[in-house]
């Protein structure tokens, strides 16, 4: 499964922690990520992850391309909702992409423990059946 990993400053180290505790999970399918997301989740698990711009440089909107494309099966995005963001528009994007496109998303932590229990269940394969 094609799986994207996006976090704003201040969640960025919620979500490397996040992704080191489910690094055998993550290490079964494919990572995307934006810009400095990506890099510092590389470096903390040894992950290979496909990295994009930077969000508020285009990195939601390359990541809002292969959504749109169906070629994204999960998203987890740690948005930090106490502070504005300036390409704020582009968030608002690419969460309605997923809900356009049916794509699982979690913008917090607690949601993101339910849909990475569900993928290790499986109950996430409807999106390898889709795809097929």
């Amino acid at each position: 499964m094609n799986i994207a990993l996006i976090a704003h400053d201040r969640k960025k180290e919620l979500l490397v922690n996040f992704c080191v505790a489910y690094k055998a999970i993550f290490a079964q399918h494919k990572l995307f990520a934006t810009g400095t997301t990506g890099k510092v989740i590389s470096q903390a698990t040894g992950l290979t992850i496909n990295r994009f711009l930077s969000g508020p440089l285009g990195g939601d909107q390359q990541i809002g391309a292969l959504i749109a494309e169906d070629n994204m099966d999960l998203v987890l995005f740690f948005r930090d909702p106490l502070l504005a963001q300036p390409h704020e528009p582009d968030i608002t994007a690419l969460l309605r992409l997923c809900d356009v496109h049916n794509i699982p998303v979690a913008t917090n932590i607690a949601t993101a423990e339910v849909l990475i229990a569900g993928l290790k269940a499986g109950s996430i394969d409807f999106r390898k059946l889709k795809n097929k």
